[in-house]
């Protein structure tokens, strides 16, 4: 390693009393060179987001405390530091990338200003070269027509394209140390792989150490010197990234690492002689969109054309990018929005052209397990109400509909006392699990999950991706799966549909797509998974 930017000494961060453990982090010691990427991975809980918080003195102060340790940057104790001093390092010699950048992006701040915004707090520059400095930036993270770019606001840009202003913006006054805190969790494989290679070449441009904050292993196989692993506030770990990798010394690294799907399709063959449940005929929605300042009014085909056939008992899945219209066909499916035109034929009912009246009968037997475990569950709602809300819906008495979800809660994994407790109260995949319960709650023929565990840690991803596949079995389901995470439609799909800018550009068996992709976005989407080699080259580690 080369001389450290800055060093982490024995970093303790308490918690609040009553909390389940005492300290967020305890003992830390890490160090960071220059040109050099250090990784922290492990599940949420295990102290990698505080570290970096306690790194900016941005922990909430009447939640955690730093008790012991120091954070030494340029012979300063940062941990000791007064807030005018903190604020001199923050953004200027210690910047950070948030994990979502529409959360951290303001909505009524052009992306020009809110950069200008990060300069003007440490320099004094006039305008015309404030606005030539951004542009230039950027260019840097190679975003389309600066100019035209630095006047947008957020929610004019793409997912990719705003964590490429997360990044301009961090490195604006150019740090020596970048923070990148789950950077690219939300993105789909190709843009993930473009933010990865950028940031490696403007570290290595730039000459500036990167932390890197992440609990997805193909991302540390993709760009980590170095592998820290951490797990309920300690480092269990620490190693460059072909020991790690190699031979992983603690039996937790060990579980994370076998935790990670397989890029491989090893699923004994499904009937496919069996009826179909489900077939799409010349599925079609297009929508509109607003006229804006930077935009003209134009039609997007979000399903154009699409015709598909899942038979009973068949995991189907559907894989591409952010926009290739993959949850708009979800909604079709399950009618929470009308087709432009074409056929849902389910069980031998076209649901297409039905209204509510007439969809209510099929309400109980197409269900959806939502993609935010946080965000489709009711948080004024115990977890007995939200479970048992269809049910009652269809006319079953409310104690019966509770004794239900008590049994349902059981099927998922949780204890049937959860019913009395409330959403807040649960971690992302006990909510998942929840959600899946209150799917299962209308005893439904045709389960649709939109990625369900693309915000979940791999470990609770695994564990929810094989609850799926057990209840699958069980139950007789068939399900349609919705991801952009191609290693989880290698594990548990039978059949794959590739989709890009709403039509269906592959359409085969698991082990023949992955095995031999024919179209050409098939391939590139397999070429762009993060640790696509080291997951290829992966030993069978139990």
């Amino acid at each position: 390693m080369t001389a450290p930017v800055l060093s982490i000494e024995g970093l303790t961060v308490d918690l609040p009393e009553g909390a389940d453990r005492r300290h967020a982090v305890e003992g830390l010691d890490l160090a960071i060179g220059r040109h050099e990427i250090v990784c922290v991975v492990g599940e949420s809980g295990s102290g990698k987001s505080v570290t970096a918080q306690a790194i900016l003195g941005l922990l909430p102060k009447s939640m955690l405390r730093i008790s012991a340790g120091a954070i030494r940057y340029a012979n300063q104790n940062l941990a000791t530091l007064d807030p005018p001093a903190m604020r001199r390092i923050r953004g200027a010699r210690i910047s950070m990338i948030f994990q979502e950048p529409m959360a951290a992006l303001n909505p009524v701040l052009t992306v020009g200003d809110q950069i200008a915004e990060a300069i003007r707090a440490h320099e004094t520059v006039a305008t015309p070269a404030l606005h030539a400095r951004i542009e230039g930036l950027l260019a840097s993270v190679g975003l389309p027509d600066p100019p035209l770019l630095r006047r947008a606001y957020p929610h004019h840009l793409s997912g990719g394209q705003r964590q490429r202003v997360m990044i301009a913006m961090a490195l604006a006054l150019e740090p020596d140390l970048l923070i990148a805190d789950e950077p690219t969790t939300a993105l789909d494989v190709t843009t993930q792989m473009q933010i990865l290679r950028l940031l490696k070449e403007i570290q290595a441009r730039r000459a500036m150490g990167i932390l890197f904050i992440t609990h997805d292993f193909g991302v540390v196989a993709e760009i980590a010197d170095r592998v820290a692993v951490m797990r309920h506030g300690r480092k269990v770990e620490e190693g460059t990234t072909a020991e790690v990798f190699g031979a992983p010394a603690h039996p937790y690294t060990r579980a994370l690492i076998a935790a990670v799907p397989r890029l491989e399709a090893a699923r004994p063959p499904y009937d496919a002689a069996a009826p179909a449940i489900l077939r799409l005929t010349a599925l079609e929605k297009s929508y509109g969109t607003s006229r804006a300042l930077f935009r003209r009014r134009r039609v997007v085909r979000a399903v154009a054309n699409v015709d598909l056939v899942l038979r009973q008992g068949e995991t189907l899945g559907i894989v591409g990018e952010s926009g290739s219209g993959k949850s708009t066909l979800a909604r079709l499916v399950v009618r929470l929005i009308r087709p432009d035109s074409g056929r849902i034929d389910f069980a031998g009912t076209d649901l297409a052209p039905l209204g509510r009246a007439a969809l209510r009968p099929f309400r109980r037997r197409v269900q959806m397990v939502f993609q935010d475990p946080f965000g489709s569950l009711n948080p004024r709602w115990t977890v007995g109400d939200i479970v048992a809300a269809g049910p009652v819906a269809q006319g079953v008495a409310k104690s019966a509909a509770l004794a239900k979800a008590a049994d349902l809660l059981s099927l998922v994994g949780l204890d049937p006392a959860a019913l009395r407790r409330y959403p807040h109260e649960f971690s992302g995949g006990q909510r998942q699990r929840i959600g899946i319960a209150r799917a299962l709650a209308m005893d439904p023929e045709l389960l649709i999950a939109d990625e369900p565990v693309s915000a979940l840690d791999v470990s609770v991803q695994a564990q929810v991706l094989a609850l799926l596949a057990d209840i699958k079995a069980r139950l007789g389901l068939s399900m349609l799966l919705i991801t952009h995470d191609l290693r989880v439609a290698a594990q548990v799909c039978d059949t794959v549909a590739v989709m890009r800018r709403g039509e269906i550009v592959e359409y085969a068996p698991a082990a023949m797509l992955f095995a031999a992709p024919a179209h050409p976005y098939t391939r590139e989407l397999i070429a762009s998974i993060p640790g696509r080699d080291w997951s290829a080259n992966q030993t069978g580690m139990a």
